[in-house]
């Protein structure tokens, strides 16, 4: 399946979803690179009630509750801000020119750094309403400024509806697309409880998802990278992000699925791909450059 997924890279038509997994390739050195991971430095930071201290976002929301969000924050910068390089995937994903939007559901900076040194990219960020009432995203220039949204409609209420893209990001050719926020460049983060209703209360009509992405995803085929659609969030935002693009995608998981898994890739008509991701990854890598050569 490689060389069907290197042809339709080549064409542009691909949309890499990378989740933690893929921070895990870079090692030792990686940041948290599972929920179950991050949840245990979160807690290590701060008194969690036992009976939630394996839950990552109920965890986060209790930090929230009695301890302040902005601790909640410093502890997500602290697990996310090590110094760590970007894996050789990264480093091929940033070297795709064709590639026009790149998705990434985690929290690490290892995709901003394999781009470093480029200056046709962006990136939209989702921020949370606690921190950034009224907005769903911020878009970020590459050298981690923001650039200012143009001006906000409004609905009937009075309320802020979506605002349009700025017109710079027009030029943009790739986007990096951040739903759950990112430690850059100023540590926003979805991850408790209440951040995640916010916006799954809305994600359903596509409100938090820029239109920017609504138009590249068209017609374009997902490869999940690093997933696992375990859990009703993973899923949620997945088949939100995917919907109205192509009818046939990939997804990299290694070993035995879930039920709930089967059911999901069987719905969304994604082709699991039953590999080790850092040898997939190798192979894609090694399969482009022999094409390259030939």
């Amino acid at each position: 399946m490689i060389g069907e997924i290197l042809t339709a890279f080549r064409r542009g038509d691909v949309v890499p979803y990378l989740g933690p997994g893929v921070t895990g390739l870079a090692g030792d050195a990686a940041p948290p690179s599972r929920p179950e991971a991050l949840v245990a430095e979160l807690v290590a930071g701060a008194t969690v009630p036992h009976k939630i201290r394996n839950n990552l976002t109920a965890a986060a929301q209790y930090i929230e509750n009695f301890k302040h969000r902005k601790t909640l924050t410093c502890l997500m910068a602290k697990a996310f801000g090590q110094s760590c390089e970007p894996t050789p995937l990264h480093q091929w994903l940033a070297a795709q020119p064709q590639t026009r939007l790149i998705v990434q559901a985690w929290y690490d900076d290892l995709l901003i750094k394999a781009f470093e040194g480029q200056s046709d990219w962006g990136v939209v960020q989702g921020v949370t309403q606690s921190e950034h009432f009224g907005d769903w995203v911020n878009w970020i220039r590459p050298d981690g400024s923001v650039a200012p949204a143009r001006a906000f409609l409004r609905d009937g209420s009075g309320a802020k509806a979506p605002a349009e893209a700025p017109e710079e990001t027009f030029a943009w050719r790739r986007l990096i697309y951040q739903p759950l926020g990112s430690v850059w460049p100023a540590s926003n983060f979805i991850v408790s409880d209440s951040d995640y209703v916010e916006v799954l209360t809305e994600i359903d009509i596509q409100t938090p998802i820029p239109d920017t992405v609504h138009s590249i995803r068209k017609g374009r085929s997902f490869l999940f990278l690093g997933c696992r659609f375990t859990n009703q969030l993973e899923r949620s935002f997945a088949r939100q992000i995917m919907k109205r693009s192509s009818d046939a995608h990939w997804a990299v998981i290694e070993g035995e699925l879930t039920r709930n898994e089967e059911k999901f890739l069987r719905e969304q008509n994604i082709t699991r791909i039953d590999a080790n991701l850092a040898e997939f990854a190798a192979s894609l890598a090694q399969s482009d450059l022999a094409a390259v050569a030939a």
